[in-house]
């Protein structure tokens, strides 16, 4: 990955105990990932960040066209969300645990827990302010006690 403040190339591991940075000048990471049925778990669900999931496949063209918008979110939450993408053709048991009936889906999860989802594929900017909205409500309401699951 390069770094977006100084070009410099860094490696990511899948998963970690902080947020990546850049091995350089110590700026946040966009931290993009892929993952499947074997490692689901140790690369989304024990994430300390946020994790925005793209449940995905090769063949599906409106999993192609919401890709470079998960990317940017990915690019715009440096340090802040952890994206993982999933081939569902590839983790069916990803695909059948979240009930991911079409795709894309996209899924933010915190502590391994459904606290948003995305089917289809919305307008880039449309998409990009679910992702703020998403993590300013579960900012919030990690800081006010508030216990609040959405699905659906």
């Amino acid at each position: 990955m390069s770094c977006p403040q100084c070009g410099r190339a860094n490696r990511i591991a899948s998963s970690a105990a902080g947020s990546p940075r850049c091995g350089h000048c110590r700026a946040p990471l966009p931290w993009i990932v892929d993952a499947d049925d074997h490692d689901f778990g140790e690369v989304a669900e024990a994430a300390r960040l946020p994790v925005l999931v793209d449940l995905w496949a090769a063949w599906c063209g409106p999993c192609r066209m919401v890709a470079p918008v998960v990317e940017r979110a990915a690019r715009e939450y440096a340090g802040r969300l952890k994206v993982v993408k999933v081939d569902v053709d590839r983790a069916p048991s990803i695909a059948a645990r979240y009930d991911a009936r079409s795709i894309p889906t996209l899924l933010l999860l915190r502590s391994g827990r459904v606290i948003g989802r995305q089917v289809g594929a919305p307008p880039g900017e449309r998409l990009l302010a679910w992702v703020a909205a998403e993590l300013g409500r579960e900012t919030a309401e990690r800081t006010h006690g508030a216990a609040r699951v959405v699905e659906g």
